[in-house]
């Protein structure tokens, strides 16, 4: 488009003056005109903050006049249910707002419908907390008993977006604004590229099932380069993807339109082919071989944090991998709990809507079983899956988490205006395209510094919604804080919705019944749910009560 701009105005320019010169001085006024939208357009060329002006100067303003004719309370984007009713309503221009350090509040209260089923809130206090006395950089230390490097770490940070699905600018931007604000940049499954490393901010190396940038020539898991890269500095963790929530047990696709030389050299693949990578893991198979990979990762590492990255299917499989961690004495340091809800450029649309455990359920249940039992304390959760404002890093604080993961919003802070191209290499923004034409309309040093302001303010924002409750602190924070209402006339806490267990209660043998068949075919000696089809409470009491 920069291109046809420039040729298209300089054959104007010069057809309009030779007509004004040969013909009739009123072309004069058509040159002059013409002169002014083309100084416009060269300066949308030249001008960093704004990507769509940069790659489509002169039309792309006109993005912008719309903007204007409506309020900005209207900007919304509506996740329905099934039935299209509308159950959450997330305003993309907060996000917006606060990248661009724009004033972020809003006129007449609050817009969502308070009556509406699913309608969430937090508790205050009458005697709320000073917020200039409270700590708006709340951090957490990841790393356990066997950990010989932990890692202080922020409560929010970038989720998996790999280089690849996202552009070298826009990686490079995400790791900058990283680096700004001391958080952390998890690199996605398509490996470790040059761009997760130019800007020097802390990495969560994430190790899918295809061991890009880790892989052998059959495509099998490599030690040797695991190692290697493993000991960069700034790898501060390691997460090790089991199932996304996008798009759980479907393996990560990258179209051949993006893979590129540059891309096929970090991943380990072939040049212009599409990639889809396995389903499952080579390097284990079984909950126990999963225990023994995470030590092995440790090993290799020299130590750092090893966790991770599941969204929560059959309950009996995490049940499973947490009994051979008792058995094996060993413990990942984190676990990353993600949502079906979560988002993706490329997965089959049943996969989206209808497989894996939403996130305040996954997340939930996860904690609930980790302190049932008695691990909880070698442990860390991060909460992934539409994590967007600071009200939703307390409600995922309030069912366990200890720190969040964000995607989307990290994108829309880079620029991303939900143009829903990501699939097909057209991103107009140059968030999620490979396309040179479109990438170098994201400005590095501009959408750094946008990153690192959401993320500041969003912290900040979560720490006040804490002050406003009278807490002092992320872990004071509890199931009952939150409130969600079921209908008109009925709302419940979160601790209604989802009844806690108690430390160590599931180590005495005190299962609650809904989880009695999940530990009956917990088996630490394979996945799945033996002879599901087969199975009835009646036929295997004598099984569930072993349990």
């Amino acid at each position: 488009m920069r291109r046809t701009f420039l040729v298209i105005s300089v054959i104007s320019l010069v057809v309009s003056f030779l007509l004004a010169w040969y013909i009739s001085k009123n072309w004069y006024v058509v040159f002059g005109i013409l002169l002014i939208f083309s100084f416009m357009g060269y300066y949308d060329m030249l001008q960093t903050r704004h990507t769509i002006r940069r790659i489509y100067p002169i039309f792309g303003r006109l993005r912008y006049v719309m903007e204007e004719l409506r309020p900005k309370i209207y900007q919304y984007f509506i996740e329905s249910d099934i039935d299209g009713r509308p159950i959450n309503r997330i305003d993309r221009s907060t996000v917006y707002q606060r990248a661009k350090l724009d004033n972020d509040t809003m006129p007449f209260g609050t817009q969502l419908d308070v009556y509406a089923p699913g309608y969430e809130w937090i508790c205050h206090s009458i005697a709320p907390k000073n917020f200039n006395t409270l700590d708006h950089n709340p951090r957490v230390v990841f790393g356990n008993k066997d950990c010989r490097q932990p890692y202080n770490g922020s409560i929010l940070n970038i989720s998996a977006m790999s280089y690849g699905s996202l552009s070298s600018n826009a990686v490079e931007a995400m790791n900058g604004g990283a680096k700004i604000g001391n958080f952390a940049h998890n690199t996605g499954e398509g490996g470790l590229s040059d761009y997760h490393l130019k800007q020097g901010g802390d990495v969560i190396w994430q190790i899918g099932t295809g061991y890009f940038g880790c892989r052998d020539e059959q495509g099998n898991f490599s030690p040797s380069l695991f190692a290697e890269k493993a000991g960069i500095p700034a790898v501060k963790m390691i997460e090790i993807k089991i199932s996304q929530g996008a798009k759980p047990g479907h393996g990560g696709i990258l179209p051949a339109a993006k893979n590129t030389p540059e891309i096929a050299r970090i991943r380990h693949v072939t040049p212009g082919t599409t990639v889809e990578s396995p389903p499952y893991h080579t390097a284990f198979s079984t909950p126990r071989e999963l225990v023994s990979f995470i030590k092995q990762l440790r090993d290799l590492s020299g130590g750092k944090p090893i966790g991770f990255k599941l969204c929560i299917g059959h309950k009996s499989e995490f049940i499973a991998v947490c009994k051979a961690m008792i058995s094996q004495d060993t413990y990942p340091d984190f676990i990353t709990v993600d949502g079906g809800e979560g988002g993706t450029g490329a997965a089959p649309q049943e996969f989206s809507n209808y497989v894996g455990a939403p996130l305040l359920d996954g997340l939930a249940f996860v904690d609930d079983i980790l302190k049932g039992m008695n691990i909880r304390h070698h442990i860390k959760i991060i909460a992934s899956g539409k994590i967007t404002t600071g009200f939703h890093i307390a409600r995922a604080a309030a069912l366990g988490a200890d720190a969040c993961n964000c995607a989307r919003a990290m994108m829309l802070a880079v620029g991303c205006i939900q143009a829903l191209q990501c699939n097909t290499n057209r991103c107009p923004t140059g968030v999620a395209t490979q396309d040179p034409k479109l990438t170098r309309g994201l400005v590095v040093e501009d959408k750094k510094l946008r990153v690192a302001n959401y993320h500041k303010y969003t912290v900040k924002t979560f720490v006040e919604l804490m002050g406003a409750a009278g807490l002092g602190n992320m872990k004071d924070i509890s199931r009952s804080h939150i409130y969600r209402r079921i209908s008109l006339t009925s709302m419940f806490t979160y601790e209604e919705i989802f009844p806690s267990i108690r430390q160590g209660a599931l180590v005495n043998g005190a299962v609650p019944e809904k989880h009695k068949a999940d530990f009956a075919f917990a088996d630490e000696t394979h996945w799945g749910w033996p002879n599901l089809g087969s199975w009835s409470e009646e036929g295997n009491k004598e099984k569930i009560a072993a349990s």
